[in-house]
């Protein structure tokens, strides 16, 4: 996401904020976001952001309407999940379309949900998939073990006939080729964040934010620095980066 929104925004400075002390978040608790998203919010107005992007599906459908209220006017709030809705609803209407994340996300029944009101005659079968983001995080993708478990995940019969793919995690797009592959090219995999800088461009755009020329940069914080997680966000960024530690609670 952040690499996505630095590349379609050169001009905006990012504040990064990885919450690695509480990782996952697909299998804690509504009530657990919620109040992680809150304190990260806080850290963020603090910084000065002027938007927040809430860069986690699971935190998206469990903290979104929360975190609007709390920040009020200080900051406009987007989430992954309405851009890619309203993607879907634009391109793929009437059609089967599958969507994979974790837990939490899947349970929500927030894609399900939205996509039934902007369109109806999508046809949306959702599976959790709880591994692939430990695999990926610990840097298992376009090996044998990626391999086995993305074709035990997509050989389930709801994937048959569909003509898109939701990628309901921020983690999934560094094995979009490996699901592209499986599926010969013939399903459309989409990836939310290309969908969500879209969006952002178009917000700033619309309400007079957009920056004209860097003012400042890039920061990466983190609730717990661990190398792995650095060599991760790396792969996201795709430059070298530097974590910088801040707790959420002392």
């Amino acid at each position: 996401m952040a690499h996505a929104i630095k590349e379609l925004l050169p001009m905006e400075t990012q504040v990064y904020f990885g919450d690695t002390a509480h990782l996952p978040y697909g299998d804690k608790s509504k009530a657990a976001i919620q109040a992680y998203s809150i304190k990260i919010a806080d850290v963020l107005l603090q910084k000065g952001c002027k938007t927040i992007v809430m860069a986690c599906n699971s935190a998206s459908s469990s903290a979104f309407e929360l975190l609007e209220e709390y920040t009020g006017s200080k900051a406009k709030i987007i989430n992954v999940i309405d851009p890619m809705v309203d993607y879907v609803a634009e391109n793929f209407s009437g059609e089967k379309v599958a969507l994979i994340g974790t837990k939490r996300t899947i349970e929500s029944q927030a894609y399900e949900k939205k996509i039934r009101k902007a369109d109806p005659t999508i046809k949306l079968k959702s599976v959790p998939t709880p591994l692939l983001v430990p695999m990926i995080e610990e840097g298992f993708f376009n090996n044998k073990i990626s391999h086995d478990i993305i074709d035990e995940y997509l050989g389930h019969q709801v994937f048959r006939g569909i003509k898109a793919l939701i990628l309901g995690c921020t983690h999934y797009p560094l094995i979009k080729k490996q699901i592209d592959n499986y599926f010969n090219g013939e399903v459309a995999v989409l990836d939310s964040s290309e969908v969500v800088a879209i969006h952002l461009k178009k917000e700033l755009s619309c309400h007079g934010l957009l920056s004209p020329q860097k003012t400042g940069n890039d920061h990466f914080l983190v609730s717990d620095y661990t190398r792995s997680f650095e060599s991760t966000a790396e792969l996201f960024f795709r430059e070298k980066i530097h974590l910088e530690m801040y707790k959420l609670w002392e």
